[in-house]
Parts: C-alpha cells; structure tokens; sequence
C-alpha cells in the first residue's frame, strides 16, 4: 500500500461555533470518504509547533451544519482514517451559574445527554458496549486544564437547534450542572467506541436563560461573544496540544481490548 501523501495526524481540533479555521499557512486539505457519508468538509493537516495536527470544523466551513445535522459518525471517523488517535473539542456552551461568565473556559469532566434521535453508536449489532462512565480522557483534560481554565464541570447536551427554556435551564441547574451545550454529544461517545481519547474546552458564550431575568438567549449574542474570544480560545488550545504527551491513546480509552468487533475500525 502506497504512503499517503499528506503527513500522518495523530492530534485533531474539531472547531466548534465561530471556530472554522485552525493553521496560519502550508496546511493541506485532504477529501475523507466513509461509510457515513462524508464529513462536515476536509480535514485540515498541518502543524502547531513540532506536531502534526488535524482539523475539522464540526458545523463546516460555512456554518452549514446546524447541531442536529452535523455528521458526527462521518467526523470522526474520517479523523481516525488519517491516523488520528487524540481529539481536542472547543466547543461554546451557555453557563447555568453566574459564576461562570462570558468568556470563561471550562473543562469538563462529566457529560448528560438530553439529545434525542441522533446517531450515536457504529455499532448496530454484536453486542459492544463500551464503559462511559467518565466520557473524557484524563490525560488530555490535564493538557488543556491551565491558569484562568476551570477543571471539572458537567456539561448537559441538547437537541437543539432551539435555547432552552426558563424552566429548563432552571431545572439543569438545580441538577448541579455548570455548562448546556448542543454538540457534545455523540462526538464523546464515537471518540470513545473509536479509541480515541477526547476531552472538550467549553468557551462560555451567555449565561442560559433560567440563570437571571432578561431576554434569554440569543445567537447573535453568543456568535458575538465567541467572536471576541475566538484569539485567547485559540491560543489556549494550541498550548493544550503542546502539552499533550505521547502519540497513541492512551490505556484507559483502548476500550475494546479483549473485544471481537463486528466491524474493523480504520
């Protein structure tokens, strides 16, 4: 088999909302077939200091993708085709506590999913479960956890494309959760059943409806808040990667050992 002709990733940054681009210059675009259809564009290949790095704006170069159409198994997949084993997701997500404001950076640690009807597994059949009990690596969350980002959180995922309600945002927080996103999952659990290690950097945009009296949650707003943020957020994870260490997932995400799969991963 002849050597592809691209260098091999084995780091990714999947851009979330008003994070479309990742490398200043000489990066290349690669086209990525999968059995899912195709992903939300090409994957970008270039580098962050001596690393080769992927990229893949999760909603398109364009935005085109709204969450609940975003094509998260043909994502990440595609990633992993190229040799992708560790996986960077920025992502915005709204706040249910007024301590944490626009622009704080957040890592979470825990994830609850209220999306309902995505694609969410590769595997239809043979019976793989794969544990989720802590849906992000270790390792990689203490590469992107540095001064000023806060470590832990749990952020809860929804349908969308709508904002949550008063009454919603109010009951997430009486859960005891900081962080409503629309995109985290499935993107956790497909890195998960592919042996990638996955951690999200959640960049606050608002805080959500239920959390103080005002008009709610607008997109203009949050699109203009992310926009003020999008330098220091990209900075931030070009130094998460340059701190991750080592190239393979690492053992706690090799999930499948010992499992007969139905399918063969790329």
């Amino acid at each position: 088999m002849a050597a592809p002709a691209y260098p091999r990733p084995t780091l990714a940054v999947i851009g979330g909302s008003g994070f479309y681009d990742f490398f200043d210059d000489g990066a290349v675009d690669v086209a990525v077939e999968t059995p899912y259809g195709a992903p939300s564009g090409p994957v970008t290949i270039g580098t962050v200091g001596e690393r080769t790095v992927a990229f893949l704006p999760r909603h398109g170069a364009q935005h085109q993708f709204s969450p609940h159409t975003v094509p998260y198994r043909a994502n990440m997949w595609a990633l992993r085709s190229v040799g992708v084993r560790r996986v960077f997701g920025p992502c915005a997500v709204g706040s249910l506590t007024p301590q944490l404001g626009p622009g704080a950076v957040v890592v979470p640690d825990q994830l609850v999913d209220r999306t309902s009807g995505r694609e969410q597994t590769y595997f239809d059949g043979g019976g793989v479960h794969v544990s989720f009990a802590d849906p992000y690596c270790a390792e990689l969350r203490a590469a992107a956890v540095q001064e000023g980002v806060g470590d832990g959180g749990t952020m809860v995922v929804v349908e969308g494309p709508r904002f949550s309600t008063r009454a919603e945002s109010q009951w997430f927080a009486a859960q005891g959760w900081q962080l409503v996103n629309m995109t985290g999952h499935p993107e956790a659990v497909l890195a998960r059943e592919l042996e990638m290690c996955y951690a999200a950097i959640a960049l606050v945009t608002d805080l959500d409806a239920g959390v103080e009296a005002g008009g709610g949650v607008r997109a203009v707003d949050v699109f203009a808040e992310f926009a003020r943020n999008i330098g220091p957020f990209k900075a931030l994870v070009r130094t998460a990667i340059a701190a991750v260490a080592g190239d393979d997932t690492c053992a706690d995400c090799r999930v499948h050992d010992g499992v007969q799969l139905p399918i063969a991963l790329p």
